[in-house]
């Protein structure tokens, strides 16, 4: 666990660049904030987006435009709109995103979300 604070501070993301990543089908853009033991994101699926990965990570992500499929390994689909969240954390459950028409997201992990045994 990090026990570092994080100052007060504004993010501009019009300024924060944009990394590619290449899906099963379709592209993701992620703009990302690293800070300790926290990362913030922005990340944009194109139009028939497939994550190509199952992952295993915690994270709270927020849908700010469109809607997408968050699937779960035993074969569950949750949709999730415009203004819904998912939250879940780390080695709890293996999911992965899709989109048919695009979405735009807030995403968020860190430590915080470290899977606990007690």
């Amino acid at each position: 666990m990090n026990n570092l604070n994080i100052p007060f501070q504004a993010i501009d993301w019009t300024i924060v660049p944009k990394t590619e990543h290449k899906g099963v089908t379709g592209v993701a853009f992620w703009q990302t904030i690293q800070l300790p033991g926290l990362r913030i994101r922005i990340v944009e699926y194109s139009k028939g987006y497939l994550a190509d990965h199952w992952c295993e990570k915690g994270h709270i992500v927020h849908c700010l435009e469109g809607e997408f499929v968050s699937e779960l390994k035993d074969g569950s689909k949750s949709i999730l709109t415009k203004g819904m969240t998912y939250v879940v954390s780390d080695e709890l459950s293996s999911h992965r995103s899709s989109t048919e028409n695009g979405v735009k997201l807030v995403i968020i992990d860190g430590d915080f979300l470290k899977f606990k045994t007690e």
